[in-house]
């Protein structure tokens, strides 16, 4: 797609905001400079009466609704900033739907013989119609020939062209506003449209997504505080993905709630768990858990769908993040600005006392708080605040983890409004740490490394790399160096089976 078709659509796009006063809300006239107010009010005039009604916030989620794949994601992804758009603003946002009316069933079953290369016949002994019809795709119960009942999602014909012009639009409209507006700059806002682009591009091969739904499923049954279905491999193509079906009713529903016997505050304890052991212990998370994607069976049983997105993070960050959480915990601030600076987070040449200092400032206010005494837009909006100060900016490998990171955290409240969530983190941000920063595992390290210096130096010796540079040690040296390398090896099993 040319630039000059995308700066069309992109002012199409900008026309629907102003009509909705979506482009300068009115609600921020009184923090805009003389030259920015007249601008806003002469935009204003373009408004139509009915598209402007509600709050900015749903204002921007009704356009963004209309732009397609790209608009939907994208305004998810900024419902995730209630630091810099506030939280009311981040709700509405995050309350974006993309409920489309369904392609028809015979469109949908040439799909799938399209895709898996078979008559639906051969695979399934009966297709419903769909029941759930988003932006990309939607779902069709079915019944496999052993009469197992399951889920098809089919792609909707077209989504790539439509996909690829939304993103051609985006990536502009990212490169204006860097040049533009300096102040949003901090957003990283090309970065930020390229994960909204690149996870959309994974949607878009469900055969990715099958693997994903796969691992998933086996990470998730090591700890069980939330299960997945079962990929039905036959039945999965670029195109067409078959899962066994979710029982349970979806967290969306208002009646989930009130199933007999179900416990609302273990559920939400385990939704935290489930998200932070799938993180920290494994490095991949479902990066999508609103209400739709959950089920839940009494008396507190999780179980995920649509794994379209998925998180992944380094053994490193995992690291800083369990460094950050567990200093949050047990409020040492001092360990938490420490682990930003080491992370990179914050630039060297800002003060780590001063961090702290600033750190403690927000923290200490909410420590201990239930959930429902806390604003956590107030809280994220402080952290904000001082975070530009010390110049941190937006990291963008970790944008979809802060995203579920808010999605978990509001979908817990909608639970239990009484949940901690400090208290729910706490055992597997302990284990985490036990088992990856304890001294235990610091002389694991060692000995590791220990392993792999001497098992490079045999290997340099086999190849002649060290004998120009390297005096052979005699029989009597050689005893010696081998006396200190196995006492030292010797000394840190030692060391660990005391810490044991």
């Amino acid at each position: 797609m040319s630039d000059l078709a995308a700066f069309g659509r992109l002012i199409g796009a900008a026309w629907r905001l102003v009509r909705a006063d979506a482009l300068i809300p009115r609600e921020i006239d009184h923090l805009l400079p003389p030259a920015g107010l007249a601008a806003a009010k002469a935009l204003r005039l373009f408004s139509g009466r009915a598209a402007r009604s509600g709050r900015p916030g749903e204002r921007v989620a009704r356009v963004l609704e209309t732009l397609g794949p790209a608009g939907i994601k994208l305004g998810q992804l900024l419902s995730t900033r209630a630091d810099i758009f506030g939280d009311v603003f981040a709700t509405d946002l995050s309350h974006l739907k993309d409920h489309l009316d369904p392609f028809p069933l015979p469109l949908a079953r040439a799909e799938i013989a399209r895709s898996l290369g078979v008559a639906p016949e051969a695979l399934f002994a009966e297709i419903e119609p769909a029941i759930a019809a988003a932006s990309i795709a939607q779902a069709h119960p079915a019944r496999l020939l052993d009469g197992r009942k399951v889920a098809i999602k089919v792609l909707r014909p077209g989504i790539e062209e439509r996909v690829a012009r939304d993103a051609a639009t985006a990536a502009l409209a990212a490169r204006l506003v860097e040049r533009w507006a300096p102040p949003a700059r901090r957003l990283e806002p090309r970065a930020l449209v390229a994960t909204v682009v690149r996870s959309l591009q994974l949607e878009l091969d469900l055969r990715l997504e099958a693997g994903g739904a796969s691992e998933l499923k086996d990470v998730m049954a090591l700890d069980g505080y939330m299960a997945a279905p079962t990929v039905i491999w036959e039945g999965v193509g670029k195109r067409v993905l078959t899962l066994t079906w979710a029982n349970g009713m979806a967290l969306s529903d208002p009646a989930a709630l009130d199933l007999p016997g179900v416990d609302r505050a273990s559920t939400a304890i385990k939704l935290v768990q489930a998200f932070l052991a799938q993180a920290l212990d494994h490095g991949v998370f479902h990066a999508d858990l609103h209400e739709g994607n959950l089920f839940l069976e009494a008396p507190d049983r999780l179980t995920a769908v649509d794994f379209g997105i998925i998180g992944r993070i380094s053994p490193g960050e995992r690291k800083y993040l369990a460094e950050i959480l567990w200093g949050f915990i047990n409020r040492d601030y001092a360990r938490v600005a420490q682990t930003h600076f080491d992370a990179g987070y914050v630039p060297k040449h800002q003060s780590v006392e001063l961090f702290a200092q600033a750190l403690r400032a927000v923290g200490e206010p909410v420590a201990g708080r239930s959930a429902d005494a806390v604003s956590m837009g107030r809280l994220l909006t402080q952290l904000f605040e001082i975070t530009a100060l010390f110049e941190m900016r937006l990291r963008p490998e970790l944008v979809l983890l802060q995203k579920t990171m808010v999605a978990v955290e509001g979908v817990g409240r909608r639970l239990d409004p009484n949940l901690d969530l400090w208290e729910a983190a706490k055992p597997i941000v302990r284990r985490y740490i036990a088992r990856e920063l304890s001294p235990i595992a610091k002389t694991r390290e060692y000995l590791d490394d220990i392993r792999g210096a001497l098992r490079a130096i045999i290997q340099m010796a086999d190849r002649d790399v060290v004998a120009p540079v390297i005096v052979v040690p005699d029989r009597r040296s050689f005893g010696l160096l081998w006396f200190l390398v196995g006492g030292l090896v010797t000394a840190a099993g030692f060391l660990a089976a005391e810490l044991l």
